[in-house]
């Protein structure tokens, strides 16, 4: 095989220590490309857990936020594309916030979860308490999206008009300090509704994330666009009610078809850099399984997994990874 090999990014949802600690990247900065060529106002993709949803948007961030690395996507396909690059890269204040975590046993367990996701998201942006541009009210507004309870456990604590306005709120005052408008992030959308409805508060949980979603999302005069991903299942009471019509990327679709999952080729030039082909037929017998719009994916935390494990037990013969997972992980 010769020289080190770069590790293997096992379990790594942050593209910024991915790419700066060297880790092995199978490059889906085309996805860049086909979203800023094509986005709605608001863009839903869904795909199945463990299929990249979060490192993708944790990609998205590291690409548009102003403050932007521009050396994590040197060699990467979306440096092909100066004029977009020139126009999207490091050019906006970016909201990004992660639902993965709101799982609470009961509701307010789960409230005060959404609390934190979006309190420690708005501690990136204390600056704003300095920025003569923004108005006492307004600085006051932001206090209240920060402000931690201090009876002992130290957490969030918003109001429901507060919560249900922070990144409505928040969108307003970065937009007023930077002068752009504002793109925002929401991962795995979906996870706070179907552990409601596995622990029995389902119609509480839908109202909240409701109520959020309709303030960031439709009467938010400071969004430039926004992007959610989330799973397949879709509620059927769907939380999307009133909005304005959002772009739906699902697994029929052959936009963006290849942003999520390895390809048949991203898996032989993986299998060649670690000096595997011959696992190749072993591989496509048991991950690639599925078809997005008109490509042929494998599930990469299958992929990633095996070669990972290959690399100290040559002979090893393949398992299923993904199903030793549970959740709606990515």
């Amino acid at each position: 095989m010769g020289g080190q090999k770069k590790r293997l990014p096992v379990g790594i949802e942050s593209f910024a220590e991915l790419r700066s600690l060297g880790f092995y990247y199978v490059d889906k900065t085309a996805l860049l490309r086909d979203l800023l060529l094509r986005w709605g106002k608001v863009n839903l993709f869904t795909r199945p857990r463990r299929f990249g949803k979060s490192l993708n948007m944790s990609m998205l961030k590291a690409f548009l936020e102003i403050g932007c690395d521009e050396k994590l996507f040197e060699g990467l396909e979306i440096r092909k594309d100066a004029e977009l690059c020139r126009e999207y890269m490091g050019k906006f204040p970016v909201l990004s916030i992660s639902l993965k975590g709101v799982s609470g046993a009961d509701f307010a367990a789960a409230r005060g979860l959404l609390c934190s996701a979006v309190g420690n998201e708005a501690m990136r942006f204390q600056f704003l308490l300095e920025d003569d541009r923004l108005t006492d009210r307004e600085k006051e507004l932001y206090k209240q999206i920060i402000r931690v309870d201090k009876s002992g456990n130290e957490r969030f604590f918003m109001s429901d008009s507060i919560l249900a306005e922070s990144l409505k709120t928040l969108s307003a005052l970065l937009e007023k300090h930077y002068g752009r408008k504002v793109i925002v992030l929401i991962d795995e959308y979906d996870v706070p509704l179907e552990k409601a409805k596995e622990r029995g508060y389902y119609d509480e949980m839908i109202l909240l994330i409701r109520g959020l979603f309709e303030q960031v999302l439709k009467t938010n005069d400071s969004l430039y666009f926004a992007v959610l991903t989330g799973c397949l299942r879709v509620s059927k009471e769907s939380i999307f009610t009133g909005l304005n019509n959002p772009k739906i990327f699902s697994i029929t679709d052959d936009e963006c078809d290849s942003g999520f999952g390895f390809t048949d080729r991203e898996v032989k030039e993986m299998l060649s850099y670690y000096g595997l082909e011959d696992k190749y037929d072993a591989m496509k017998a048991w991950y690639d399984g599925y078809r997005f719009g008109s490509t042929e994916v494998y599930c990469p935390w299958d992929v990633i997994n095996y070669v990972d494990k290959l690399q100290v037990k040559r002979n090893l013969a393949p398992q299923n990874y993904w199903s030793n997972t549970s959740g709606n992980d990515v």
